[in-house]
């Protein structure tokens, strides 16, 4: 990833932000400038609350490149309380048995080491949830709110 990349996806990386459709309330992740459900402009940034359930997921062992040195990993898909589905790379499951509808939640951990740029990549992973959902209230790191900052621009990052 380069440098320029790495630091205009800074909100998404590390407070998993997204955008919200004024027209119909979708959320989305990552943001988007127009909203898939209805095709409106009128987006804002939203930052999600980095709780929700397992969707789907899968044990890598043949790590690609630039990820071997984290392998063996697992990776799930994760459907977030406010709607979108993230997919991530599973933290704390060692020992732990997944399974599908988990509780889990989002957490900010090194995604893999330092390359020929000289810098390490950090960015969001989920693990299972450490309080249940009756007293999870919001992360302690962001909140599900909207959040300042300049609209969400288009096209691919």
């Amino acid at each position: 990833m380069e440098l320029p990349r790495y630091h205009r996806l800074r909100g998404a990386l590390y407070r998993l932000e997204g955008s919200a459709c004024h027209a119909c309330d979708a959320r989305a992740f990552p943001a988007r400038a127009t909203c898939a459900a209805c095709g409106a402009r009128d987006a804002a940034p939203f930052a999600f609350s980095g709780r929700g359930t397992l969707w789907s997921f899968a044990r890598v062992a043949q790590a690609p490149r630039g990820f071997a040195s984290v392998a063996p990993y697992a990776v799930g898909m994760v459907r977030l309380a406010e709607g979108p589905l993230v997919t991530a790379q599973l933290a704390d499951v060692e020992g732990v048995d997944l399974a599908i509808g988990m509780e889990m939640e989002m957490t900010t951990r090194k995604i893999r080491d330092a390359q020929e740029n000289g810098f390490i990549v950090y960015g969001y992973k989920f693990r299972p949830s450490l309080r249940p959902a009756a007293q999870a209230g919001p992360m302690p790191q962001t909140s599900a709110a909207p959040v300042s900052g300049p609209a969400p621009r288009g096209g691919g990052a």
